[in-house]
């Protein structure tokens, strides 16, 4: 099996996102000794941060290969967002599945749509935070309805959210606590 994750969020050093996604596929790289792993990043200025990565990860087993493409996450979102168009197979190649990230939902032409919900704080107090992210979390997170076929989820209570504001079945979901 051919699985895509986005690492697009590990630029982001020292936020809890990018630590999760440097952790998460870490461990699912030493585990895993079956299944190709295909790492998907996305910025325009610090692209060298996942070049970085992927030489620490390259060593933990083979068949691993790295996508790079210099794009802003604005138009990513804008893309993949708001027109919800350009599948990431396209950067990729053919996937059977995608683990999307934290700020955006591409489309899939073939592969099965898994992603990590942390928590639904922009939806649940929209008045506590930038108008922008909410926005962003909107979005996204509409395509990740129609489309994800797993959600993980942190905690117990992220996934009561979920099923609450996205109207998102309990079946679908799969709480996976984040660890080192």
């Amino acid at each position: 099996m051919r699985i895509g994750i986005d690492i697009s969020q590990i630029i982001y050093e020292g936020t809890g996102v990018a630590t999760y996604v440097r952790h998460m596929v870490r461990g699912l790289l030493e585990l895993d000794k079956d299944n190709e792993y295909v790492l998907f990043g996305a910025s325009l200025r610090k692209r060298y941060v996942y070049y970085e990565y992927y030489e620490r990860v390259k060593t933990v087993k083979n068949g691993i290969r790295l996508v790079v493409i210099p794009v802003p996450s604005s138009v990513l979102d804008f893309l993949w967002n708001t027109l919800h168009i350009v599948p990431i197979e396209w950067f990729t190649g053919p996937l059977d599945v995608f683990w999307s990230s934290d700020w955006t939902q591409p489309p899939l032409a073939r592969a099965k749509g898994v992603t990590t919900i942390h928590d639904l704080i922009a939806l649940k107090y929209p008045s506590e935070t930038d108008a922008r992210i909410v926005a962003t979390h909107k979005r996204r997170l509409s395509w990740v309805v129609k489309e994800c076929k797993a959600i993980l989820c942190d905690s117990e209570s992220t996934k009561k959210d979920v099923e609450q504001l996205l109207n998102i079945s309990r079946s679908k979901q799969y709480v996976v606590y984040p660890g080192h």
